[in-house]
């Protein structure tokens, strides 16, 4: 971009889910390690705002460490609760995850995984927590990475008119994302593809 002298039009803006503790904080066990030798062994989790005129919308997504695939994701006009324990069971419904050994599962400290049901979940199927320190958003750099490439690669090229086309953005882009857009970390492969191919 230097060298055809371009510039970003758009700097993302990070929404931020913490409201001071509500629950016991995991320490970081994760601590950066942004790769992982198999699928099921680091997932990663945040939760990320859209606006559409007045209107908001909350994305949770679960990353896997493995390929870049997103596992699961919900999507909600309120960032409750609901939203991120829908997500939790869905991935561990599609994966069946609890099968799985030395799992991790690491988030920012959002009152939403310091949640007792949340955490009494990830005990039941032997997932160990693992949180960000407080403020420190690098903690969790591939999760952010995920969320700027779908602002980019979505809203910020064709603004949605209301939270129904954003719904129908995000659906087709996250299909788009896992089973056709190629990434040069997957050696060119989508991420569905990647794990499909290593596990044969």
């Amino acid at each position: 971009m230097k060298q055809l002298k371009l510039s970003a039009r758009i700097r993302r803006q990070k929404w931020r889910s913490y409201k001071g503790q509500q629950g016991k904080i995991a320490n970081n066990h994760l601590k950066r390690r942004f790769k992982a030798s198999r699928p099921f062994k680091r997932w990663l989790t945040d939760i990320t705002e859209f606006k559409v005129g007045d209107n908001k919308l909350y994305l949770s997504p679960i990353l896997d460490c493995y390929n870049n695939e997103i596992i699961s994701y919900t999507l909600s006009k309120r960032p409750t609760y609901d939203l991120v324990s829908r997500m939790l069971s869905q991935a561990l419904e599609k994966t069946k995850a609890s099968r799985h050994k030395k799992l991790m599962l690491h988030s920012d400290q959002g009152w939403h995984y310091q949640m007792k049901p949340f955490k009494k979940t990830l005990k039941k199927h032997q997932i160990k927590q693992s949180m960000s320190r407080k403020g420190n958003c690098l903690d969790n750099a591939l999760m952010e990475g995920f969320f700027g490439t779908l602002k980019c690669e979505t809203i910020y090229i064709e603004k949605p008119g209301s939270i129904e086309a954003l719904e129908k953005q995000i659906h087709e882009y996250i299909h788009y994302y896992n089973h056709e857009r190629i990434q040069l970390k997957l050696k060119g492969l989508s991420p569905v593809q990647y794990r499909t191919q290593s596990l044969k």
